[in-house]
């Protein structure tokens, strides 16, 4: 047996998974108290007793870690317009794994600085101008960061024949200078930005948050959770090599769905570009191969109020089967006390509300990441221009979070990404079949594809367990 043991640090809970390499399978998991305000050591001392009284004692090869605590990675971006820089700057922020604080267009101003400060942002993304282009917009915003008071380390990836000069307006702070996430006009770089970005939460997030009482006991902090996540979808789509050279295919195209207490994450794999041979037309950047988006005012308790908002109490009560005042009777109770689940004598009703809100927290979160279809006319007739990822021919759903996995109705659930006749412009998937992270094993094998992919993905392959649509 060459057991290792794969942990997250998340902001509630320390989660552990251990697996064997020489078997390649599942030993076991489990989990406890994040106690990151006293010694982070003990929760996870915590979970892997709790892991050992399931498998029996295990004598690691090695242990790895992510990590989501402490409000994961806080990161604040800026560039010049909108829908260019600034949406580049974003993508590169969300690919790298961190929690998008705020997104600021064009010249920033005192009012904005005094936002900045008073979010202290963990990492700020400074951006603006292709290659040789404006010059003026991001010069200024290193100008107004350089009177901010609190302190954060920035990152330049900006028109690169001012970066420079930026960086020493900035002189005195933690500067890192990378390639422009747009050098062109709709060109996107965002890789260097992005290794950048992670290499810092390395480097300095994590010990600046406590995990340096935690070093004895693993080997290496390897990524934020939500890069984690990334990895496994793109292993268990893509597949990888082994160790002869082989391809070991994956299971191709898919969207995944992360439905936590306080924000729904999103990830495509797949080009979601306009489908040959149909008069559409694409409208704005790129779209990332390897997409996430974060929707942070749509959660199962934290943000339970942005469900209701979204979709409507009319829509909670009739899939829930509960009267709307009592919706909001229950969802005000939920939104005060987060730590309440389905159990003792309001089981069934508290399960039948939470049915109903992640459905909606589903469906609100999957159509905002998928693109959509607009109709305009031609010369030679109807067209269509098409802004975003087009998913409809997406055939994998996999979901995770405590409302899918702990309940008998996650197909039903899951269905809530799929394509609505009552919202024909949205490309969200026609149809797919769904598979269920039921062991809650996505982050850990991610995290360990970056030192044993092939085992990782034949993990994720036996463990995800395929679920339909039964009421």
């Amino acid at each position: 047996m060459r057991p290792v043991l794969l942990i997250d640090f998340g902001s509630t809970y320390t989660k552990v998974t251990a697996v064997d390499l020489e078997t390649e399978e599942l030993l076991g998991t489990s989990q406890s108290w994040t106690t990151i305000n006293t010694d982070i050591g003990e929760g996870l001392a915590k979970a892997v007793a709790k892991l050992e009284e399931k498998t029996g004692p295990l004598n690691f090869e090695a242990r790895y870690a992510c990590s989501s605590a402490a409000g994961g990675l806080r990161m604040i971006t800026s560039g010049l317009v909108p829908e260019l820089t600034a949406e580049a700057a974003k993508q590169a922020s969300l690919g790298a794994g961190a929690k998008i604080r705020g997104v600021y267009s064009f010249e920033l101003t005192e009012d904005d600085i005094e936002d900045i400060d008073a979010e202290h942002p963990d990492i700020f993304l400074l951006t603006g101008g292709t290659d040789g282009g404006n010059k003026d917009c991001i010069l200024h915003n290193a100008e107004m960061l350089a009177t901010c008071k609190t302190d954060f380390p920035i990152v330049i990836a900006g028109n690169r024949s001012v970066a420079r000069t930026c960086a020493r307006k900035l002189e005195g702070r933690e500067i890192y200078v990378v390639e422009n996430v747009m050098p062109k006009f709709g060109t996107l770089n965002i890789k260097p930005a992005q290794d950048k970005i992670r290499e810092i939460f390395l480097k300095r997030i994590v010990e600046a948050k406590g995990y340096t009482k935690a070093q004895e006991l693993i080997d290496n902090i390897a990524m934020p959770t939500p890069s984690a996540m990334m990895q496994a979808m793109q292993l268990l789509a893509e597949g990888c090599e082994d160790a002869d050279g082989n391809h070991v295919s994956g299971i191709g195209d898919l969207v995944a769905v992360d439905v936590g207490g306080a924000t729904t994450d999103i990830y495509s794999v797949c080009d979601g570009m306009p489908l040959a041979g149909m008069d559409t037309v694409f409208k704005g950047l790129p779209e990332p191969y390897i997409k996430r988006t974060v929707e942070g005012d749509i959660g199962m308790r934290y943000s339970i109020h942005g469900i209701e908002e979204a979709v409507g109490t009319g829509y909670i009560s009739n899939l829930s089967g509960i009267p709307e005042e009592r919706c909001r009777e229950l969802i005000d109770y939920l939104g005060k006390n987060t730590e309440v689940i389905p159990g003792g004598d309001n089981e069934a009703e508290l399960e039948a509300l939470d049915f109903a809100l992640a459905s909606g927290a589903i469906k609100t979160a999957v159509t905002r990441h998928a693109g959509r279809l607009e109709e305009f006319y031609t010369m030679n007739g109807l067209a269509y221009m098409q802004t975003g990822k087009d998913l409809r021919g997406i055939r994998q759903i996999i979901v995770t979070g405590g409302s899918l996995i702990h309940t008998k109705r996650t197909g039903k659930i899951a269905s809530a990404a799929l394509w609505d006749p009552q919202d024909p412009f949205s490309l969200k998937p026609k149809q797919a079949d769904v598979w269920v992270d039921r062991s809650y094993i996505l982050a850990a094998m991610g995290l360990l594809s970056a030192y044993y992919p092939q085992t990782a993905l034949k993990i994720m392959k036996k463990e995800l367990k395929k679920d339909g649509y039964q009421e």
